[in-house]
């Protein structure tokens, strides 16, 4: 939980609410300030895909690393500097927060009973919403003493949480002897290897494409009330703070409700409610729908991550969960990145925060559509054999 509160809770949504103020401040132009922030979501996609040869037998290792460097990343932005430094170490702080993500779960989810390890998923993944919630709660107050304090305030939580976790990870499992031959494990509910591929298709292919739909809350949701809507940064911290409390929620109630009800059922929900939830911002400001919007969105950033990782043991064989929770990353990891860059090249163009917001909703239905589609072929090709 520390690991994921540093590297995605505060290294990547702490920005958010620091984008406005970075505007404001002259430390950058709208559209920089953008761009640095996608510049995160690129080194989360370049981390993703390195995280399994960087953590390959020292996982724990690799979580302490991700960790410092996170803090490190802090303290380099704290004076004014150009966009390239700021981009690197934004970027740095994104690959961080990667390798903490593929790595923590599979690494922690062995030493959890079968029956409690959609909860402990969840909870997992409260680490990231406690980030979130801490720097919407910090970040407006401490802006108020300068981007400087700011900076540096935020690397030092990130140094003592890093002390606090330190020592907190269970033993790195012992490595295979060379040339052993490891039993394949069973395939849950006996699916044709056609099936369980068109699934895991299915799985990797809606986790890009939530993570592209949610994007605009992710970067702009404290923006556009902040400025596109000229509530001021005080309401846009507010939001944010919504988000933040949502994001709190998300995790153990996506995680209870996929054990209860199952994973496929709770996904396809979740994609109906992510859509509202995305789509209500292209057609209204309203405060009370700007306000569900937060929370709901906020609660299914860390909560669709939980979901992917129950319908992954749903539908995988359990050797192969770790290397499948690396490829949705990496998968989730295209779809952030290309987001951020598109959403931030159609926003210096027109300004218009609302046309964001449409465009993740429909991302977001397509993503359904895939989920529903894959399902359906799977059957039908277990049926076939």
């Amino acid at each position: 939980m520390c690991a994921m509160f540093i590297g995605i809770g505060l290294a990547r949504f702490a920005y958010t609410p620091l984008m406005p103020a970075l505007v404001g401040q002259n430390w950058f132009d709208q559209s920089q300030a953008a761009y640095i922030g996608a510049a995160n979501l690129a080194g989360y996609f370049i981390g993703a895909l390195l995280s399994r040869k960087l953590a390959s037998g020292h996982p724990r290792l690799a979580l302490q690393v991700s960790m410092v460097a996170c803090a490190v990343s802090f303290f380099a932005c704290a004076w004014p500097s150009s966009f390239l430094w700021f981009s690197f170490w934004r970027f740095l702080s994104g690959f961080a927060g990667a390798v903490a993500l593929v790595t923590a779960a599979p690494f922690v989810l062995p030493f959890v009973p079968e029956k409690r390890r959609g909860f402990a998923s969840g909870m997992i993944f409260v680490g990231p919403a406690l980030g979130v919630t801490l720097g919407a709660v910090l970040v407006p107050w401490l802006v108020t003493q300068g981007l400087t304090f700011t900076w540096i305030a935020l690397g030092v939580v990130c140094v003592i949480v890093t002390a606090l976790g330190w020592s907190g990870w269970p033993p790195a499992p012992a490595r295979q002897p060379a040339g052993a031959a490891a039993n394949p494990a069973p395939v849950p509910h006996g699916r044709s290897a056609a099936a369980v591929a068109m699934l895991l298709a299915g799985v990797y292919a809606v986790y890009a494409l939530s993570a592209f739909g949610l994007v605009p809350h992710m970067i702009f949701l404290a923006d556009y009330v902040a400025r596109g809507l000229n509530w001021g940064l005080t309401s846009g911290a507010m939001y944010w703070g919504l988000f933040g409390v949502g994001a709190m929620l998300g995790p153990v109630i996506t995680g209870a409700c996929g054990d209860r009800f199952g994973f496929r059922a709770t996904l396809r929900v979740g994609l109906v409610l992510q859509m509202l939830g995305v789509g209500v911002l292209a057609v209204s400001a309203n405060p009370i729908l700007l306000a569900g919007s937060s929370i709901l969105i906020g609660a299914f950033v860390p909560g669709v991550a939980v979901l992917t990782m129950g319908r992954l043991r749903e539908v995988a064989p359990a050797d192969r969960i770790p290397d499948g929770w690396r490829i949705a990353t990496v998968g989730f990891a295209v779809g952030q990145a290309a987001a951020g860059y598109i959403f931030s090249w159609v926003f210096a163009r027109t300004h218009d925060y609302p046309l964001l917001f449409g465009i993740g909703a429909g991302i977001i239905v397509l993503a359904l559509a895939v989920e529903l589609t894959t399902s359906a072929l799977a059957a039908r090709q277990n049926r076939a054999t």
